[in-house]
């Protein structure tokens, strides 16, 4: 495994898109569930526990070489919302045209032809997390960075949160990140061994409506 393969996956400067994404962190911020560093810290605690334990065992299983088109019909049935699907989908189609340059290989070629509109983000961060010489855990822990980091980033902008601030909060959630990949990651082997039910199913209902206001809400500055 090559940790510095890691360093570029999970590096923000790689062009995969998530920089016009918020992870609901726009839409939480105008409903007044964000407002400052602490509250961040509770939104991002959520995600971790909710939607980025279910990305990463969806990314933790595709590193593991599951059948992609099992785990993204798996991950459709896990979001309900059409605009976090369609968002998910979007941000999949873009990290997969940079995997494919960055670590060219047959099996992205073939994901790209069996989904020529993108699959679900976290099924083509495992399959390139893959690509790149990569393990479950390493995959699940960069799903797990993405899932608190976009967030966090996004409300530097939102509300001028001091990014020393913001930085902190991830360096907080860290442990608890840890502890989350390990359940992922497991979660992955059973998925192996016993098929997609197998996945966790965690939901964050408010995170679904959020993301049905917003995409229909004027002056976004993000995607989703």
């Amino acid at each position: 495994m090559s940790k510095a393969a890691l360093l570029v996956l999970a590096d923000g400067r790689f062009p995969a898109g998530g920089h016009a994404h918020s992870g609901g962190a726009e839409a939480a911020v105008h409903a007044g569930a964000i407002s400052g560093a602490a509250s961040l810290e509770d939104f991002c605690r959520g995600r971790l526990h909710t939607t980025g334990r279910v990305s990463a065992a969806l990314a933790a299983s595709a590193a593991l070489g599951v059948d992609p088109a099992a785990l993204d019909a798996a991950a459709d049935a896990r979001t309900p919302s059409p605009a976090l699907r369609a968002a998910a989908r979007k941000l999949g189609r873009q990290l997969l045209r940079a995997a494919r340059a960055t670590w060219p290989c047959l099996e992205l070629e073939a994901l790209a032809r069996r989904f020529p509109k993108g699959a679900h983000q976290p099924v083509v961060l495992g399959a390139a997390a893959r690509a790149a010489g990569l393990g479950p855990e390493d995959a699940a822990h960069c799903a797990l960075y993405e899932s608190v980091g976009g967030p966090a980033t996004a409300t530097v902008r939102l509300l001028g949160l001091d990014p020393f601030d913001a930085t902190a909060v991830l360096a907080r959630l860290a442990p608890e990140a840890d502890r989350v990949a390990e359940t992922a990651v497991r979660a992955a082997h059973r998925v192996a061994a016993e098929g997609v039910d197998a996945l966790p199913a965690a939901s964050a209902p408010l995170l679904e409506l959020f993301a049905e206001a917003h995409a229909v809400r004027a002056g976004r500055l993000f995607a989703s």
